[in-house]
């Protein structure tokens, strides 16, 4: 029985439970209402069948039998009782079936309380019997039928069966409508789950399209709908940052390979011409090493930009940074210099006063340094002025570069982080680089536990580095 009631709905379950409890409420209901209904009426006709023998027993008294005639349907006898033989008196109203009405007689007689007794006749059905003592020897013997008693409890019985299976079936229906509505939030959930395991999620899509409405279910409906949508959300979101993380993956590989692909057929071109020129042109051979060995430097350092941004995305890896304890504003001055001796047509002022030693690798933040001031140098007009700032704030060092350039624009700041990003898409890479120096950046000074902000407006482009005073320390790459 367990295995097919398994297969039922919840509702169905809960709608069988719940006609099951209410018919066993309404039979212990039924029972003692029953039992209570037949001990009110046999004691009321006790009551009655007493009440009827006192006054005949007087009459008794006076003329020696019963000379008032009792309800109908009722017996009364007068017995006289000597020496264990049982005489009944007549004329007398009695049955054809007196046996049972002789022995409570003769039991009588030897009894100083009244004595009631049920019995069977023949012919007449159950009665009550009851007797009491007249004078010495002369007992009279009461008898009340108590079918108006059995005919008045099946008749309840009769009653409350009906009207039971009324109110069961109308409390199934009602019970089963309002467990429906009750349960129909659930449904709806149901569904949606077999809406999602039924949605591609190995697509690029964005939000799954189904969610549990709002239908009011009861507190513990509302808490699991309110956890399912929360999933719903938790799964929306990574759905979200996969698609996300895809698409990137796939435009770094498009745009490495690109970056790539360009000094290798620089290369192959040289190389060719190389060829060509040192049998028919030798003094051309050195020109043409030189461009060979330009463009193989220039490959390496793209190369070392992707391994070193691969190893500080790695999460199982530790930073590669060799930590000592450095002085910002040192390592700020020295990169100013080497600016200046490589970008002689810009302006640089540096405003830095004593600092702080911080542990941080200075290579790494020097190549941040660099990254930072020669995007400066690449993205504004000759002759423009940039700016190198060092301030102690609260718990951290701050680092401003700034350029009096025209600016980035607002649709381009939130991704010039980005991984081979460019503003101007047409620049080449001789001009503008291949978009890794930014991102380099970011991911040096995040592994030392800072961050890199942008701002400025239109009238020029702001980077501030937050290097944190108890800076991480990490073991040698």
């Amino acid at each position: 029985m367990s295995r097919p009631a398994g297969r039922l709905r919840l509702g169905t379950r809960l709608t069988l439970g719940l006609g099951a409890l209410s018919l066993a409420v309404f039979a212990v209901v039924g029972t003692a209402l029953t039992a209570y209904m037949r001990d009110y009426l046999e004691q009321q006709l006790a009551t009655q069948l007493k009440l009827v023998q006192t006054v005949q027993a007087k009459d008794a008294a006076a003329h020696g039998t019963v000379q008032r005639k009792p309800y109908y349907g009722w017996y009364t006898a007068v017995y006289d009782v000597a020496d264990g033989e049982v005489r009944l008196r007549r004329p007398a109203d009695v049955p054809e079936d007196t046996r049972a009405f002789a022995a409570l007689a003769r039991t009588m007689a030897h009894s100083d309380t009244e004595l009631v007794r049920t019995a069977r006749i023949d012919g007449e059905g159950t009665y009550r019997l009851r007797g009491c003592e007249v004078r010495p020897g002369v007992v009279l013997v009461s008898a009340a039928p108590v079918t108006d008693v059995e005919e008045t409890v099946e008749r309840l019985i009769t009653v409350q069966v009906v009207v039971f299976a009324l109110a069961l079936a109308a409390l199934v229906a009602a019970g089963r409508r309002m467990l429906r509505r009750g349960l129909e939030p659930l449904s709806d959930m149901a569904r949606t789950a077999h809406g999602i395991a039924s949605h591609d999620l190995t697509e690029s899509a964005a939000r799954l399209p189904l969610r549990a409405d709002g239908r009011d279910g009861g507190r513990e409906v509302a808490e699991l709908r309110t956890a399912f949508n929360t999933m719903l959300e938790h799964i929306d979101d990574s759905l979200a940052v996969r698609a996300e993380a895809e698409q990137r993956l796939r435009r770094f590989v498009a745009d490495a390979s690109h970056e790539l692909r360009t000094p290798l057929m620089s290369v192959r071109g040289y190389a060719d011409l190389f060829q060509y020129a040192a049998a028919n042109a030798p003094g051309e051979r050195e020109r043409h090493l030189a461009r060979l060995r330009a463009e193989a430097a220039r490959m390496g350092v793209l190369l070392d930009d992707l391994l070193l941004l691969a190893r500080l995305d790695a999460a199982d890896a530790r930073a590669p940074l060799r930590a000592t304890q450095t002085d910002v504003v040192e390592l700020v001055r020295q990169a100013a210099d080497a600016f200046r001796a490589g970008h002689p047509d810009r302006p640089l002022t540096v405003s830095a006063g004593s600092g702080p030693l911080l542990r941080l690798d200075p290579d790494r933040i020097r190549q941040v340094l660099d990254n930072l001031l020669t995007n400066a140098a690449v993205h504004t007009p000759p002759g423009t002025p940039v700016s190198v700032t060092v301030r102690t704030g609260p718990g951290a060092v701050l680092i401003r570069v700034a350029d009096e350039g025209p600016g980035i624009p607002e649709e381009h700041r939130e991704h010039v982080f980005d991984r081979f990003y460019r503003v101007d898409r047409a620049r080449s890479r001789d001009r503008g680089g291949s978009g890794l120096g930014l991102s380099v950046a970011r991911s040096l000074v995040g592994a030392h536990g800072g961050t890199v902000e942008l701002t400025g407006g239109p009238d020029g482009t702001v980077f501030t580095v937050r290097l944190p005073r108890g800076g991480r320390g990490a073991a040698p790459g």
